[in-house]
């Protein structure tokens, strides 16, 4: 991307994917902590990985934000970039609950296919049926995750309406192991049906159960449950791939959404 394109999208609130991510890449968000009892601020890692919070390519973004009590946007401007991670602080000041942003991001462009269940494939792989037709998608990415000081609200919980985004049904705040947890997919404020869900656990990448719940599907209200089989920090992806809005760089986006949330006893 030239200086003009990259200034642009500066501009408009986003920065664009460090060379080198892989459209399959998740980006994440973990905080220090959770349950932040009466502290004032929250530390956050984030960064784009192949395992579930073990970063690899550091996450750039002018957008990073929270909503808090009352819907509250707040934006995060002293960020630390290292090579391979980000960090930062943001002031939690007032009691409740906190949905931690890194705003919707512009990635790379590359190519993608129609398989032969009729789902988009990203990539220009030898395997793709004969016929079929490239098309030019750029990856568009966004993290986030609720942290809760004092007693958990639900102001922050609202969805925004725009792009890609999980609405819990289910307070983040009161997830617990072997039980169902309950969420809205929505694109564009509107609930997405049968779109899939993985979900990976952090405690994976010690004892090889990396990716647990298979098979999760949103119905046909956007609707889908997770049940977390232990207690730990959990990331759940949802990737969307439809025609780009008019006017856009290609004419198809890849939505990448991750939420990270955490399961107790």
């Amino acid at each position: 991307m030239g200086r003009l394109g990259f200034a642009a999208l500066a501009g408009a609130g986003l920065l664009a994917a460090a060379p080198g991510v892989a459209l399959a890449h998740m980006p994440f968000m973990l905080p220090n902590m959770f349950d932040l009892t009466d502290r004032d601020h929250i530390t956050v890692q984030a960064g784009f990985a192949e395992d579930a919070f073990v970063s690899e390519v550091v996450m750039k973004s002018d957008a990073f934000h929270t909503r808090g009590p009352g819907g509250t946007v707040t934006p995060i401007k002293d960020v630390t970039y290292l090579r391979d991670l980000t960090v930062f602080e943001a002031p939690v000041p007032a009691k409740g609950t906190y949905r931690v942003s890194s705003g919707e991001r512009f990635g790379r462009v590359g190519k993608m296919y129609k398989g032969p269940t009729g789902d988009w494939v990203i990539g220009e792989g030898a395997e793709r049926p004969a016929g079929a037709q490239l098309v030019a998608v750029q990856s568009m990415t966004l993290a986030e995750v609720y942290v809760t000081r004092g007693s958990p609200t639900k102001d922050a919980l609202a969805p925004t309406g725009k792009s890609l985004e999980l609405r819990p049904i289910t307070h983040p705040s009161e997830i617990f192991a072997a039980r169902p947890a309950t969420f809205e997919l929505l694109f564009e404020g509107k609930p997405v049906a049968g779109a899939n869900v993985e979900v990976y656990r952090s405690a994976g990448v010690y004892d090889g159960k990396k990716k647990v719940l298979d098979q999760i599907k949103t119905d046909a209200s956007g609707r889908f449950s997770i049940t977390p089989p232990d207690a730990g920090t959990y990331l759940a992806l949802i990737r969307h791939r439809t025609a780009s809005p008019a006017g856009a760089q290609t004419p198809y986006r890849s939505y990448s959404y991750t939420l990270t949330f955490e399961a107790t006893e």
